[in-house]
């Protein structure tokens, strides 16, 4: 499985990400500063750092599993995707998503659900992401998971005072694809503590069963 390892440490703040997405996604330019219909990536700063956020592609996707229609799939390959297609409109995988990341096309009269793919046709022909591609300075690494998961612990063990001794999305809500290693605590990149080590959708099937 593939992964996107995001080293905050490294960010400069460029933007290279959000525009190689824009690019990649065919989306208009836009000066939005969250995550939205037309920006699948953004770059924010904490004043201290700055850092990406972008969806986490879990291991075991919540809006997949909340969705009617099977509008959301994991790949295997690692990304999250999304057929419009089938999508219905209701809504659900923006209420469930323990990230906050899907957004809807408030605008248009027939709206659809948009957020990044992690360049999921790129990645099954055997590429990159566009944004890891574009990144100036290594902040923003794609490759397999488990490798990804062994280079932080490595950024980690070689300068212990300079990071948070954690790299986020290894058991966050079940695991992500996307993974960050930071100098400050991930509460401050807006990466909730709260969404636990459990994948969320163990909560839904455990109502089911009652």
């Amino acid at each position: 499985m593939k992964g996107i390892l995001i080293d905050v440490s490294k960010c400069i703040g460029c933007g290279a990400c959000r525009e190689a997405c824009r690019v990649q996604n065919n989306l208009p330019e836009s000066n939005d500063t969250d995550l939205s219909a037309r920006t699948y990536t953004v770059v924010k700063t904490t004043g201290e750092v700055n850092y990406r956020r972008l969806c986490m592609h879990c291991l075991d996707p919540t809006c997949a599993s909340v969705c009617p229609v099977g509008a959301f799939r994991k790949t295997a390959a690692g990304p999250v995707i999304y057929a419009a297609e089938r999508c219905m409109g209701c809504r659900y995988c923006m209420v469930a998503c323990p990230f906050g990341v899907p957004r809807y096309e408030w605008d248009k009269p027939l709206p659809l659900v948009r957020k990044c793919t992690m360049c999921s046709d790129r990645v099954l022909a055997g590429g990159v992401t566009a944004c890891s591609e574009a990144c100036p300075t290594a902040a923003t690494l794609f490759g397999d998971r488990d490798t990804l998961i062994k280079e932080a612990r490595a950024r980690i063990a070689a300068e212990p005072g300079k990071y948070v001794d954690r790299i986020y999305g290894v058991e966050e809500a079940g695991g992500a694809a996307v993974l960050y290693i930071s100098p400050v605590p991930f509460e401050k990149l807006g990466l909730p503590d709260s969404v636990g080590k459990e994948p969320l959708p163990l909560l839904t099937y455990a109502v089911a069963r009652s």
